[in-house]
């Protein structure tokens, strides 16, 4: 019949399976043994590590790059806002930096301002300066002072470091003053060495002034410092004006002209004086024979 046929067939190939598996077993058992008392399978298993090395390490080449371009992108990315961010921070401290120099400019210059209100003990009162106009053919100032705060016109206007001009012009919340530098301003002085007395002209030059006429023989130096003589009655006797730099012939030949540098810093500041009332003069001494 068919079916008891097949039936020797099929065990020879289970005798032949279980031989394979006796003798893998058999193997098995005797490299166990083997390696247990050599450990030659150790020795193979490390030597064919270092032989395969190489081709993990190739292998892992591509994974190990994109983690390096990520890791760098991000770094990148860090470094990038962070030097933003400390950019950013640099301009806001010099910003702060600046207001702080400004301020403590502008607190010098106020210190110099009472400095000499007090040494003089005059009656001042503080008018800030709205706006400046250096033309060459105009020198103002536009103040922050009118009328209503007691300005009044021919007022004497100055700064800690002497003269600045006359006001001319008053409404009553704003003043305009006329800067000693302008070409139609005029004022008697004296050399504070030797008495001498001259006349200082505007130039148009907020840093010059002109000393004219000049006679050959006067007893005028560079470096003589000029006050107002007090003559005119415009301007009281004492302030300072400027210095002498420089003296040189006319065009005559037959007198000197000076150059004068101001003592006022009339292109800066944000505040000026304005003289309530000429300072009293010292009481003359009669000297009895």
């Amino acid at each position: 019949m068919p079916t008891y046929a097949s039936s020797p067939a099929f065990r020879g190939g289970d005798l032949v399976g279980t031989l394979r598996l006796l003798a893998y077993l058999a193997i098995s058992v005797a490299l166990l043994v083997l390696d247990h008392r050599g450990g030659w399978l150790s020795q193979a298993r490390t030597k064919a590590d270092v032989i395969v090395q190489p081709l993990w390490t190739v292998a892992g080449l591509p994974g190990r790059a994109v983690r390096s371009l990520h890791d760098s992108a991000g770094t990148r990315t860090q470094l990038v806002a962070e030097n933003e961010r400390l950019r950013n921070e640099l301009v806001v401290t010099q910003a702060r930096l600046t207001r702080l120099q400004a301020a403590a400019v502008e607190n010098n210059r106020l210190r110099g301002l009472l400095g000499a209100v007090e040494r003089g003990g005059l009656d001042v009162q503080l008018a800030p300066i709205l706006s400046i106009d250096l033309d060459p053919t105009r020198q103002r100032l536009v103040l922050d002072a009118g009328s209503n705060d007691g300005v009044r016109q021919g007022q004497v206007v100055l700064d800690a470091g002497g003269l600045v001009g006359q006001v001319i012009e008053v409404t009553p919340g704003h003043s305009i003053a006329l800067l000693l530098t302008d070409p139609d301003h005029a004022v008697p002085v004296a050399s504070a060495r030797s008495g001498v007395r001259l006349v200082v002209y505007g130039t148009g030059d907020s840093g010059r002034l002109t000393a004219t006429n000049i006679p050959l023989s006067a007893d005028v130096q560079v470096g003589d410092a000029l006050v107002t003589s007090g003559l005119g009655e415009r301007f009281p006797a004492g302030f300072v004006v400027g210095e002498i730099v420089a003296l040189q012939p006319d065009d005559s030949r037959a007198f000197l002209v000076g150059d004068v540098r101001p003592a006022a810093q009339l292109d800066r500041g944000r505040d000026v004086l304005l003289l309530r009332a000429a300072p009293a003069r010292p009481a003359a001494t009669e000297t009895v024979p």
